[in-house]
């Protein structure tokens, strides 16, 4: 009978566990230089390696050759303790054995010398399971181990476990496996059963997993079975039910041009493919974080991505804060899509919410399906009329910079750019910006031109509008805000100073006005 490949693939060794090399350094060491601890206790999400790292421990303290961090895997101890027949090595599942009455006649068993072995070892998986009783029975034991007694207990939630337990045990945190360690782990099993493989197949697979080499190992077989004894990407996609990458670039390629009729279209496309929409947020969530960490830092695209090219031109078409929020909407989507109406209404009102709530105010032009929802262009100052594309004649060459940043009423980060600017040239056909050198970071792309379209909308589309950094002081929207914010705290300030009943206060009772609690009435 063939053994699924989560057994058959199981670590034997430290050298053959993935992605917890912090954890085997830490026990290796204190293997080599024969520095035991009587309890050991081993936390992290599933399949991250608890229980296989017990029984690898138990091999090295056991092994006959000596106490090792390198067991020989051969003698009695090691062959013994990997099929699980080893008499002195107990494995007790907490989940299933709460009660306190399970727990004192482990550990009045523990009190007798080990049959063959060296130590008794004694795994407890799920440990937090635990009755409180149960966890004072142990906590005695722990307190005064017999010499021959090791305990390993291993956790998903260690919150859970009373605090003078954890005080007694030597505590060691796995982490979620990386995706490409899980792939390349998958890659090293297939290559070893002879399985031919797409490479795709196995980035699928690994993310997933979430983390979980167990996991990934299951799904493995599970893409075996499905692909007919091989595993590529368009049966694993089947499978996991993954959304083509390409549907979410697509998507986020229509919500950089406001068009909420393309990304509709394209969600119907993907209803029709029986796609999981609970999976393509949990991708978009993916990618939006992706594009983030390569707007701000592009040397983590990898040279090979295939998607890289996709991936640096978008990040050329959000700001920074769109990206923000966008992520944000589509975790609070994944996150409701369980209360929708159905999949599809939950992933289509999480696309419909980015294009809503745009940072600049910006929308799309409405399609058949979402008639009731009109363009949103950016906010006009109150009375504000419309002007024409062609001809400038609304510009008034006399008007300031502050009053033309009240009339296009911008918000998020496209308005603090324009607070922070300072018009130096104002013709009928050209408007000049000039940016403060400490400043000049704010001189984004993509909001110089959120900008630019603001004040061609407002005054014709023919305008020109240009950038500079200036090399002295400039005076901005925002210096002249902070300057008249000053000013009016330094009233309210000297105004409580003078107030006849403040003054009595301090007076009578030596006392001091605090002058961060002072605040100018609006």
């Amino acid at each position: 009978m063939t053994q699924v490949l989560a057994r058959k693939w199981r670590p034997k060794s430290f050298a053959e566990l993935v992605g917890q090399e912090h954890v085997v350094r830490a026990l290796s060491n204190a293997l080599r230089q024969q520095r035991l601890h009587h309890a050991y206790l081993f936390t992290g999400t599933r399949g991250v390696g608890k229980t296989t790292l017990a029984r690898i421990i138990a091999k090295a303290l056991n092994c006959e050759t000596g106490i090792t961090d390198e067991p020989c895997g051969k003698c009695t101890a090691c062959t013994e303790i990997d099929s699980g027949r080893f008499v002195d090595l107990v494995e007790l599942d907490a989940a299933s054995n709460t009660q306190v009455d399970n727990m004192r006649e482990l550990l009045e068993n523990a009190l007798y010398a080990p049959s063959s072995g060296r130590f008794k070892v004694y795994i407890i998986d799920e440990v937090h399971m635990l009755s409180r009783n149960a966890f004072n029975a142990m906590l005695k034991t722990l307190e005064e181990p017999p010499a021959h007694v090791k305990f390993i207990l291993a956790t998903t939630d260690p919150q859970k476990i009373p605090v003078t337990v954890l005080s007694r045990c030597l505590q060691f945190n796995l982490k979620q496996i990386p995706q490409q360690q899980i792939a390349g782990r998958l890659r090293f099993v297939l290559e070893a059963e002879k399985i031919e493989f797409e490479p795709a197949a196995l980035a699928l697979i690994a993310r997933a997993a979430q983390g979980s080499l167990r996991d990934s190992l299951s799904l493995l077989d599970q893409a075996i079975a499905h692909g007919g004894g091989r595993v590529d990407e368009a049966s694993a996609r089947a499978m996991l039910g993954a959304v083509d990458q390409q549907h979410l670039y697509a998507i986020l390629d229509a919500l950089a041009r406001g068009d909420g009729a393309a990304m509709m279209a394209k969600a119907d496309e993907m209803a029709l493919r029986s796609l999981s929409f609970e999976a393509a947020l949990l991708d978009m969530g993916t990618l939006l974080h992706r594009l983030a960490l390569a707007q701000q830092l592009p040397d983590t695209v990898a040279g090979d991505d295939p998607d890289r090219d996709v991936l640096l031109a978008l990040t050329q078409r959000f700001g920074a804060d769109e990206l923000q929020l966008h992520y944000q909407i589509a975790l609070q989507g994944r996150s409701d899509i369980g209360l929708a109406p159905d999949e599809y209404a939950g992933f289509t009102m999480t696309l419909l919410r980015m294009l809503a709530f745009a940072p600049t105010g910006e929308s799309y032009r409405p399609s058949a399906r979402t008639a009731a929802v009109e363009k949103i262009s950016e906010p006009r100052a109150a009375g504000a009329t419309a002007v024409p594309e062609s001809g400038l004649a609304a510009v008034d060459v006399n008007a300031s910079w502050e009053a033309i940043v009240a009339q296009l009423g911008l918000i998020a980060y496209t308005g603090q750019l324009a607070r922070n600017c300072a018009m130096t040239k104002l013709t009928a056909d050209e408007i000049e910006l000039s940016l403060p050198k400490a400043q000049e970071r704010m001189l984004d792309g993509a909001h110089q031109g959120r900008l630019k379209a603001a004040l061609q909308q407002r005054f014709g589309a023919a305008l020109r509008v240009t950038f500079k950094v200036a090399a002295g002081e400039v005076h901005t929207p925002a210096v002249a805000e902070k300057r008249e914010q000053d000013e009016r705290q330094a009233r309210a300030a000297t105004a409580i100073a003078n107030d006849p009943f403040v003054r009595e206060l301090q007076e009578s009772f030596g006392g001091n006005v605090k002058k961060s609690s002072i605040q100018p009435l609006s």
